[in-house]
């Protein structure tokens, strides 16, 4: 562990801000900066309730991991571990930013460091050293409190023995497993806190653990307030068959969604009755949104996490977005109708980027049929039947839609002969590393995509928004959203559109939400 009295590393905050922030206790700020006292060795929220400490014994750090990284551990009282993540990354397309992101999406976990670095065509060297710079943590330290976070959240919501913890976390073993949560939080993980139900701390009501199957309930963090209704509506409005399942009607029945994870395909069930309200975690400033999942294996479980956070947008700031956009004439009534609105991203990005080409020029429900046909017919191969997940399909398999010829792909799938060839164009260029992901350079994969014939501007631009991840995605030919902006092409849509940078993949959000919402109404149950 290193010392408190280290060098600061160079982050571009501002102290004067963190303070002041940290002295009034402003809850907005938590996630997105950490406050580390030399003189206890803790860090903490700025909204800790603990009396804050002289200047001289501040140090503020942009990650946990930093944190960690310079000696402290996590306060026990005000539990910075608990904060949900920040899409603060997300609207920036830089170098670090993208190696963030794709440490957040498991990339350590699935491919190392000498992976990562040579994904980004840097050296691990150098890679290292712009993350210790600009974050303050190296890359295996990012994923360590990556591991380090969900363990906790494993540890208290659920009955799983420590080892499998360790397991289901990322740990390459007990014994680091261990030493890492002791670095962390300051205490062993067999005296943190543990769930316990009315029948004691017996078997999990949730789900068995032990079968072929590991099922585990648990309610993800996000920041309040949460537009529950509106995603379900969302989600029930691109619903493709065979991938996703909506039980009953109206916005409390349930809904499951097929995700793809290296051990197979996993499902995720919420369980929207549950969910809470606009008005929900005033008190506290966070809800957790109640999700069952069904795991091929419990090595599956962070990729499965990470899948529905990104799906269900768990990292956005609903204050960040009140702030840029809640005061706007064309937005303003629309953000105060829906506080907390998502923009949900694509749960497999090739799989969207795919789906994307089939629903062009075409209705929603158009989209989710040929989707839905192209699911069945290419469906990943290779999965063993306790990876399968009985009544899902796995995402559809490029490679294979880029060894048939346009004419057959027509056929099978009943698309024009142009769509087909655009198909399969695409498919060939997935399979052949263009990378449409969350880690992607997206200038270059935003020219690729407009390179493809039959691939224009809007399919180009939904990608971005969904596949991406980039918040500032604005497909400013879409129909619906230049109805809602009364403006006549997409050139006075990108101008009426210019103040609400670096957010316009948000507002896009809430010009579209009445639509989804009467969409997802005339679903058939």
């Amino acid at each position: 562990m290193g010392s408190v009295n280290a060098p600061a590393p160079s982050l571009t905050l501002d102290f004067d801000a963190c303070y002041r922030a940290a002295s009034g206790r402003d809850a907005r700020w938590d996630g997105r900066v950490y406050l580390g006292v030399t003189s206890t060795g803790i860090y903490c929220r700025p909204s800790c309730p603990a009396r804050k400490p002289r200047p001289q014994n501040c140090r503020f750090f942009p990650s946990a991991a930093a944190c960690v990284a310079a000696g402290f551990r996590a306060c026990k009282r005000c539990r910075p571990d608990a904060v949900p993540g920040t899409r603060d990354w997300d609207a920036r397309s830089g170098l670090v930013a993208r190696a963030v992101r794709r440490i957040r999406d498991g990339a350590i976990d699935s491919i190392g460091v000498s992976g990562l670095a040579a994904e980004l065509a840097v050296s691990e060297r150098h890679l290292r050293r712009i993350l210790i710079d600009e974050i303050g943590a190296s890359p295996l330290q990012l994923a360590r409190t990556r591991r380090a976070h969900t363990a906790r959240a494993l540890i208290e919501e659920t009955e799983l023995s420590l080892a499998d913890i360790a397991f289901a976390s990322g740990f390459g073993s007990v014994r680091q497993f261990g030493d890492t949560m002791r670095e962390e939080f300051g205490i062993a993980p067999s005296l943190l806190p543990r769930r316990r139900t009315a029948d004691g701390p017996g078997e999990d009501p949730s789900g068995p653990v032990s079968d072929e199957r590991p099922k585990l309930a648990l309610r993800l963090r996000t920041r309040a307030p949460f537009a529950a209704s509106a995603m379900r509506s969302f989600l029930a409005a691109h619903a493709i068959p065979g991938r996703d399942l909506i039980e009953g009607a109206g916005p409390a029945g349930a809904t499951s969604h097929a995700l793809d994870v290296p051990g197979g395909t996993a499902v995720v069930r919420i369980d929207w009755a549950d969910a809470p309200s606009e008005r929900d975690g005033a008190g506290t400033g966070f809800v957790g949104i109640p999700v069952t999942l069904s795991l091929p294996g419990l090595a599956d479980t962070m990729p499965a996490i990470q899948a529905v956070r990104r799906l269900l947008d768990l990292d956005a700031d609903p204050t960040q977005i009140v702030a840029a956009l809640g005061t706007d004439p064309v937005l303003g009534d629309r953000i105060r109708l829906r506080p907390g609105l998502r923009l949900p991203g694509a749960r497999n990005a090739r799989e969207f980027a795919l789906g994307t080409v089939l629903g062009q020029q075409v209705s929603l429900a158009a989209a989710r049929a040929l989707q839905g046909r192209l699911a069945a017919a290419f469906e990943t191969a290779g999965l063993s039947a306790t990876a399968a997940a009985t009544g899902f399909r796995a995402g559809p398999d490029a490679a294979l839609i880029a060894s048939l010829p346009a004419e057959e792909l027509r056929g099978r799938l009943g698309l024009t002969v142009a769509r087909a060839e655009t198909l399969r164009a695409l498919a060939e260029a997935l399979a052949g590393g263009l990378d449409v992901g969350t880690g992607a350079d997206r200038d270059r994969a935003r020219s690729e995509l407009l390179g493809l014939r039959g691939i224009g501007p809007w399919s180009v631009e939904l990608i971005a928004m969904r596949a991406l991840g980039d918040p500032d995605a604005f497909p400013a030919g879409d129909l619906i959203l230049r109805r809602a902006l009364g403006a006549r092409g997409e050139r006075e849509a990108r101008a009426l559109a210019e103040t609400w940078r670096p957010y316009r993949g948000y507002a896009t959000q809430h010009l579209w939400a009445d639509f989804l919402e009467a969409a997802a109404r005339k679903e058939p149950k």
